[in-house]
Formats: structure tokens, sequence, C-alpha cells
């Protein structure tokens, strides 16, 4: 169950870093932001699907084991 859980919560975590990356860039684009805060949002969005691919790594190494 807590596998579960975690492999949910890795997918909606993938799933919103894009929603919210992608929507970022259309909004930066349309209000003229600094390229300084378009390589802020790429970095955030970086930084969770790296947190995502680690759950899935641990996911992964649980149910081999």
């Amino acid at each position: 169950m807590a596998t579960a859980r975690q492999a949910r919560t890795a997918g909606l975590v993938m799933a919103g870093t894009m929603v919210l990356w992608l929507g970022a860039q259309v909004v930066g684009g349309e209000m003229g932001w600094p390229p300084r805060f378009a390589l802020l949002v790429d970095l955030l969005a970086l930084a969770g699907f790296i947190w995502a691919l680690a759950l899935t790594y641990r996911i992964w190494r649980k149910r081999r084991a």
C-alpha cells in the first residue's frame, strides 16, 4: 500500500511539475519576464523531476527486493 502511495505521489509530482512549468513559460513570455526568472523556473522544474526520478528509483529497488 505504501509503494502505491509513493508511485501515485511521483506521478502527481511529474504531472504537476510539467503543468506548472509550461504555465510559467507561457505567463513569463506574455508578461516579458527577464531570462533569469525563466532560468529559475527551469531549475525548479528540474529539481521536481529529479526528486520524482529518485522516488521512482527507490520504488523500483524496493519492488526488486
